[in-house]
């Protein structure tokens, strides 16, 4: 059998060398059409306000999502500002400047200065001395679960114990128990490049999807435990319970997309892991139809695992699943993944 990243790799590479033809025959936006991590209506406004040094509508869109509970796009929003302010963070200087005790810009604070830490050689001991910020975060708004996430991604970057991070999975979901950047937390915490292995993240990432509620991106999470299999390296080989579990996973998500319209971008980052989850597993029909969901909203992760070029990436895994699905009968269904365009693992 050969390594899955490996083919991968391999084939995105080569696939950048073949002239594509016109998308819209096979139902797909058109290379210039395709944006990465584009914002949606409710971020733009504001990550244009901080280009020009102005917090304000920052504020209160966080603000808004805090007051309506909507801790998923909180969640998300946070993470777009944030990666904003990794580069320019005068306005969000300004910000704490105006308003110190603000739950939203204490939280922004908290987690760009996490990021930063994770960068540093010496990231365990710079983490440590971020609690306070957590803590601050947390406090301001009681409610709010996301705290929580930055809490147990500190938690795995200082090497806490697992009875340290299950008192805080406790209250994360005391605050919200379907919230799903804590799900993804925990599951980094439990993989085998961490604390755990992947039999415990696919344990824990089913039970998780079982559990959820309709339409919840909780339904993913078993195929971010199949993506974690999958980008392991060359030096590792898949078993059939793990390839059972990885096609499994990526049904489950095939499910959770079609539960949402056509170029919907709330689900844009999990419709680009399945499609590359397929296009590991050699199910070139199914993924094409990913990138027939996912239109034009191209997501950062997962390709940038396997490129500091993502949007290329995609664009070429989205190319060579187009012509490698006109070649499968239409008979044939689902690829044979004992062949050699099928079982890469």
């Amino acid at each position: 059998m050969v390594c899955t990243m490996h083919f991968l790799r391999a084939l995105l590479r080569t696939a950048r060398t073949i002239r594509r033809s016109p998308q819209g025959l096979a139902g797909l936006p058109p290379d210039d059409a395709v944006l990465l991590d584009a914002p949606d209506e409710r971020l733009s406004p504001a990550l244009v306000a901080a280009a020009l040094g102005e917090y304000e509508p920052a504020a209160k869109l966080l603000a808004t999502t805090r007051d309506g509970a909507e801790w998923e796009n909180r969640d998300r929003y946070l993470g777009r500002l944030v990666t904003f302010a990794r580069s320019r963070d005068g306005w969000l200087t300004d910000w704490l400047a105006a308003a110190p005790h603000d739950p939203d810009a204490l939280l922004v604070k908290a987690e760009l200065a996490i990021r930063r830490a994770w960068e540093s050689p010496v990231r365990a001991e710079q983490l440590r001395e971020l609690g306070p910020l957590i803590s601050a975060a947390a406090d301001a708004d009681p409610r709010d679960p996301v705290p929580w996430r930055l809490a147990l991604d500190h938690a795995r970057g200082t090497h806490a114990t697992h009875t340290v991070f299950e008192a805080l999975w406790e209250q994360a979901i005391q605050r919200s128990s379907h919230h799903y950047g804590c799900h993804v937390a925990a599951l980094r915490y439990l993989s085998a490049a961490w604390y755990g292995s992947h039999r415990e993240c696919f344990d824990f990432a089913e039970r998780a999807a079982e559990d959820s509620l309709p339409g919840s991106l909780v339904q993913a999470l078993p195929l971010r435990a199949a993506f974690a299999v999958l980008v392991e390296g060359p030096a590792v080989r898949t078993s059939s319970v793990q390839e059972e579990r990885i096609d499994a996973a990526a049904d489950l998500a095939i499910s959770l997309s079609a539960s949402f319209a056509p170029g919907d971008p709330w689900p844009a980052e999990a419709r680009n892991l399945l499609a590359f989850v397929l296009v590991a597993r050699g199910r070139w029909e199914e993924a094409l139809e990913q990138f027939r969901q996912i239109g034009p909203h191209a997501a950062s992760f997962p390709w940038s695992s396997v490129s500091d070029d993502p949007l290329g990436r995609f664009l070429d895994a989205r190319d060579d699943a187009r012509r490698r699905a006109a070649r499968v009968t239409p008979s044939s269904g689902r690829a044979d993944h004992s062949g050699p365009l099928g079982h890469y693992a």
